[in-house]
């Protein structure tokens, strides 16, 4: 059926309304994302010129040489840029991406706003897989080699998804309610079940380990790590960018989208099992943080309205750009120390979360 979904599902207060607006608002949020890439490196224990690295930066990417060769080429600068601060900013861009990709999908999935793979315990699961991988020691088996931590990350974000859809449809038709009430009580398990194995272990450092993991941070970026979770969430983006008119229907509800000639069930488990492999992706490269997908995709909603074909890439491009600058105010806040950068999302995301909840006329969807 060629119903326009995005008509129906636009919520009544946007800003953006047509379409040269909200190309307009994608254009300046590449912009600002690629200026962001390119700043971010500059601010550190260290810092340096903003002009110098992207000059660095430039003659790394694309050989255009603007100064002194010497400058773009050694020295301490290059070595900070190159191979440590860029590594750590593209992780950066990649997880906030990522996780407010996750946190659209799961709000559209289960039509509730409080969705998230934190809130509904997939998170949670993750942690519990690379936890159990970290301290147990299946983490560096030769079978699974590098991957092995990250795999059962995965592991346990797919098990918790699949708890929470079965524990949801307990006793009747799953409903919203029942998913995050059943993402809540999976997210208990998970945590206990973690701090089980933590209490028990006999090793200082996998413990630190968790420990750092449980907060999120970056710090572990590096080029090795990149490609894994750039491909996966990039095939997510891709993907879920043709899914459009599946996820409007779903904000209209089951009845609505069966008159549409959408069976949301398949859809639904789909979506839930591609957002539990992201998840425990990401887990397993940065640890759990909290609120970006939680928040984002709600402030993003504000402006460009709850169509998915406008909402998901305006959203991507500023999870990217929170993430990115969230972690430089981690690294730099503080002198001399670097604060686990789930300490400073939640920091912000609860404050916004907050006024988000008590102001009034604020619109999920298509109600206001």
């Amino acid at each position: 059926m060629q119903t326009d979904l995005a008509a129906q599902s636009e919520p009544k207060k946007s800003i953006i309304h047509t379409r040269y607006g909200f190309m307009t608002v994608i254009g300046i949020l590449l912009i600002i994302t690629i200026l962001s890439a390119g700043a971010a490196v500059s601010f550190g224990q260290v810092d340096i010129p903003v002009s110098q690295s992207y000059r660095i930066l430039l003659h790394h990417l694309t050989g255009i040489q603007i100064g002194d060769v010497q400058e773009l080429t050694s020295g301490s600068f290059v070595d900070i840029i190159w191979k440590i601060r860029f590594p750590r900013v593209l992780m950066a861009l990649f997880i906030g991406a990522g996780l407010t990709l996750c946190g659209t999908i799961m709000q559209a999935a289960v039509q509730n706003p409080l969705a998230d793979p934190y809130i509904l315990g997939i998170s949670s699961g993750a942690s519990l897989g690379a936890t159990f991988a970290i301290l147990i020691g299946f983490g560096s088996m030769g079978l699974l080699g590098q991957t092995g931590v990250a795999f059962w990350a995965f592991a346990g974000a797919v098990g918790a998804s699949l708890l929470v859809l079965i524990l949801a449809s307990a006793g009747g038709k799953m409903t919203s309610v029942k998913l995050v009430l059943a993402g809540m009580v999976i997210n208990a398990l998970c945590t206990a079940f973690a701090n089980f194995i933590v209490y028990f272990a006999n090793n200082a450092e996998g413990i630190k380990t968790v420990t750092f993991w449980t907060m999120g941070s970056l710090a572990a970026a590096s080029w090795d790590k990149l490609p894994l979770i750039s491909i996966a969430i990039l095939l997510a983006v891709f993907f879920f960018l043709m899914q459009f008119r599946v996820l409007n229907a779903m904000m209209l509800g089951d009845e609505a989208a069966v008159t549409l000639g959408i069976h949301l069930g398949a859809y639904r488990k789909a979506y839930m099992m591609i957002t539990a492999l992201i998840t425990g992706v990401m887990v397993a490269s940065c640890g759990m943080i909290g609120f970006v997908g939680l928040i984002i995709p709600h402030l993003v909603r504000g402006l460009v309205g709850s169509d998915h074909r406008r909402l998901l890439p305006a959203s991507i491009l500023f999870g990217a750009i929170f993430l990115i600058w969230t972690d430089v105010i981690a690294r730099t806040i503080v002198p001399n120390v670097e604060l686990p950068i789930g300490i400073i999302t939640a920091l912000i995301g609860a404050p916004m979360f907050m006024y988000m909840l008590i102001k009034k006329g604020y619109a999920f969807g298509g109600k206001s």
